[in-house]
């Protein structure tokens, strides 16, 4: 027996088949991430980083 019942699509996947739109959060989350990888490195990693490579 078949259902005329349209199947929903898989999660993840626009139903219009274009491109899909991130979610508001994402937006968030990624300005949230690009604002700690342009932080600089604090004093005493570069110290320990320097003393690291010297060593070599």
């Amino acid at each position: 027996m078949t259902s005329d019942t349209p199947k929903s699509p898989p999660p993840g996947s626009s139903p219009g088949g274009g491109k899909e739109k991130n979610p508001d959060w994402a937006n968030g989350l990624k300005q949230l991430y690009d604002s700690v990888v342009e932080e600089p490195l604090p004093d005493s990693f570069q110290d320990l980083i320097d003393k690291l490579d010297s060593k070599s």
